[in-house]
């Protein structure tokens, strides 16, 4: 069974099980939302809503909130020296789609939703962040008790200096000649 399901302003053809990227809702990570807006149920027998099926609504759990990869917005007019570059990433929401609810009955989906949590995330990332520093700190023990290496430096080059300048010589100035006066 599918169901085609307007938000955002734009129209998804969505089945139980499925996930599914729209534009950001108000709610929070893990909320059970209840989208009514459906325009149509598809399956053993067809439901065409004008505009939408009546008794009729797709049941989905939020699993994630973030931005979406960056959108480079690039204008620019031939000839007038003019460029403007700008980026834009857009909020969305990611929804698990649970069940669809038709007049005829109930089609729910197989799996549990799994939903993102950032700071969950986080913590994991501190956890292993901290036994790596302590396998470094184990393992520089080890290495501080071998005999050092002993490094030869090398020979520093000597730099050419650079010849003086030459002086130039002075214009000598030209001296007005009389002109006889007829």
């Amino acid at each position: 069974m599918y169901a085609i399901i307007k938000t955002g302003g734009k129209q998804y053809k969505v089945q139980p099980g499925d996930t599914l990227r729209v534009e950001k809702l108000d709610s929070n990570l893990g909320d059970e939302l209840e989208l009514t807006e459906v325009l149509a149920i598809g399956g053993d027998k067809t439901f065409v809503g004008q505009p939408t099926v009546d008794n009729a609504k797709v049941v989905a759990v939020v699993t994630n909130q973030e931005r979406a990869p960056k959108v480079i917005v690039f204008k620019k007019k031939r000839r007038q020296g003019y460029r403007k570059m700008q980026g834009h990433r857009q909020f969305y929401t990611e929804l698990f789609i649970k069940a669809i609810i038709s007049p005829e009955g109930e089609v729910k989906a197989d799996t549990e939703a799994n939903v993102f949590d950032p700071e969950k995330k986080f913590v994991e990332l501190e956890k292993t962040r901290i036994a790596k520093k302590e396998a470094k700190t184990s393992g520089s023990e080890t290495v501080a008790t071998k005999k050092a290496s002993t490094k030869k430096k090398a020979a520093k080059k000597k730099v050419a200096k650079k010849a003086a300048k030459k002086k130039t010589a002075k214009k000598k100035v030209a001296t007005k000649k009389k002109t006889a006066k007829k």
